[in-house]
């Protein structure tokens, strides 16, 4: 007889967190729970300045709210809650004040930075269900090459990669106009 594994949704892993007496953080994959390592300081150095960066761009917050480690589902996938290094909800998605619990919609803009434990197939793989889940764009931090992939939906509807160099900027592009990150200042 084969036994079958249990699948979790978001709200087995709200109890989990909530009754768990540790500070682990997790995230809900197709309902597989994945325990997510504690990142380095240059990890969260570089994701400070990431939203220091939307901060700057938006002081007031009147386009959008910023987030660190925040965790994104939506309604229609309660068997996958992801938590990015850096998101940006557009006012014109967000509520009116930031959520206590995880947020139903996943980011407009996700931020995912490499650790030395993921896999550049793991983050792409994150990437898709960001965009097939509502996000706009997805930014792929790569630290060893100082480069920063992107990714979006075409107008076709079809997936789109793009790989920026160190001499290149990010783009909010239409969903953050007028937002732009030198990788030069990223990586200074």
């Amino acid at each position: 007889m084969e036994i079958q594994q249990r699948l979790y949704d978001i709200d087995d892993l709200w109890r989990m967190v909530c009754e768990a007496d540790d500070d682990k953080r997790y995230e809900l994959i197709e309902g597989e729970i994945i325990e997510m390592a504690p990142v380095g300081e240059a990890h969260g150095f570089l994701a400070g300045k990431i939203f220091h960066y939307f901060l700057l761009n938006d002081p007031l917050q009147r386009e959008g709210i910023p987030s660190v480690e925040t965790g994104f589902y939506t309604l229609a996938d309660r068997s996958t809650l992801l938590s990015p290094d850096v998101a940006f909800r557009c006012i014109s998605t967000a509520t009116a004040s930031p959520q206590k619990r995880w947020v139903s919609k996943m980011p407009d803009i996700a931020v995912e930075i490499k650790s030395p434990n993921d896999s550049l197939p793991q983050l792409r793989r994150k990437a898709d269900i960001y965009l097939r889940h509502g996000a706009r764009l997805v930014w792929i931090v790569l630290p060893d090459t100082e480069s920063v992939e992107v990714h979006r939906l075409g107008a076709d509807g079809e997936k789109q990669r793009e790989v920026i160099g160190i001499k290149g900027q990010l783009s909010g592009e239409d969903v953050l106009p007028g937002f732009t990150l030198p990788l030069t200042k990223l990586f200074a």
